[in-house]
């Protein structure tokens, strides 16, 4: 742990702060200025700072922040741990992942209180795109990243494995209402805004959700990034990187290969190309040593997780009215790829067909 503590806001950060924990990355390098060029308080409190040095320097001018919120959500996103787990991972897992992720310079958790910050690579300075929902990834990018995704679930699927590199990745547990609840309020409320697929799997979710997370944990384990939808990624000139790894967790591998094409690509390229994409996957697991999964098994998986599209969406059926457009495009488009999925995959009948839910 490093002996800094981190800044509860982006405009703490002082010249002086700032040279020290650049140390470690980029020694001898000397902060003379920092301007928080923006700011948004989105799950954590994130701004983007332009440096000035005081030399020559391989740091980079600009950085992107992350930090706990300072609004009345502090406690609870601190007690999820995202924050210390995403530190972990990018100090621990990242340089031994060929999968692509921003670059980090400081990455720094106070385990006093559970405080933490990310200076990271800015991605609007390195010529990243970032959905605003409304167009995802396509084929031929999917197929790339499910290699990257295959490379991680082979590395990780040992058990000794996982104990020796990262025995701080945690196996989902169930017991939280919220999903429950923002779904129970979405049917109340907003009922017509929901198809009959979903609300009858939001049903199933809030009565028998014990059930439901027994089998969307179904299977051999392995490390997964946990929520691969499009909003957590980037778009680097035709590779895709991947965002926010706060919910980083040990689960099915299958979990995470449907979300994201269901989650992530293009509606109609996902629906013309879901079955070739998978058995591509499966051939990359086999190429990197990972046990057997049939196709037959995968696909049926593939449709299980599907019905998992509904709890992932338990915050955007509550529709606030007082979000911004943007969130509102990009909620809409969340929407969007939900149902066209369950709809798709049958993910109701998936239900009823493997554990008579």
């Amino acid at each position: 742990m490093s002996a800094l503590h981190p800044p509860v806001l982006a405009t703490d950060i002082t010249p002086e702060w700032l040279s020290e924990a650049l140390q470690e990355r980029h020694p001898g390098t000397h902060v003379a200025s920092i301007e928080v060029m923006d700011r948004a308080e989105v799950t954590n409190a994130h701004a983007r700072l332009a440096i000035t040095y005081s030399a020559a320097t391989t740091a980079p001018p600009t950085l992107f922040c992350k930090l706990l919120p300072v609004d009345d959500r502090r406690a609870s996103i601190t007690n999820t741990r995202m924050g210390p787990r995403e530190v972990r991972f990018y100090r621990d897992l990242a340089p031994m992942l060929k999968l692509r992720v921003p670059e980090v310079h400081v990455a720094i958790h106070d385990e006093s209180d559970d405080s933490f910050i990310l200076l990271m690579e800015d991605l609007v300075a390195s010529g990243c795109a970032v959905s605003d929902g409304t167009w995802g990834v396509d084929t031929d990018s999917a197929a790339a990243a499910l290699v990257g995704l295959a490379e991680i679930h082979a590395r990780y699927e040992d058990p000794a494995m996982r104990a020796a590199e990262a025995p701080w990745v945690p196996e989902p547990v169930f017991g939280s209402t919220y999903g429950s609840v923002m779904l129970q309020y979405g049917l109340d409320n907003h009922r017509d805004r929901l198809s009959d697929n979903f609300a009858a799997i939001a049903e199933i979710y809030i009565h028998h959700g014990k059930d439901l997370h027994a089998l969307f944990t179904q299977g051999r384990k392995t490390i997964i990034h946990g929520d691969t939808h499009v909003g957590n990624l980037f778009f680097d000139h035709g590779t895709i990187g991947f965002l926010d790894w706060g919910i980083i967790n040990v689960n099915t591998p299958m979990r995470e290969v449907s979300y994201f094409m269901n989650m992530a690509m293009n509606i109609e390229d996902r629906r013309r190309s879901d079955r070739e994409l998978l058995r591509h996957y499966l051939d990359a697991r086999r190429a990197f040593g990972a046990s057997e999964i049939t196709f037959d098994d995968a696909f049926l998986a593939h449709r299980v997780h599907a019905a998992y599209c509904v709890p992932a969406s338990c915050q955007v059926v509550t529709f606030p009215a007082n979000m911004s457009e943007g969130r509102r495009v990009f909620s809409d488009a969340f929407l969007a790829r939900a149902e066209a999925a369950i709809t798709d995959l049958d993910a109701r009948g998936a239900l009823r067909e493997v554990a008579g839910l």
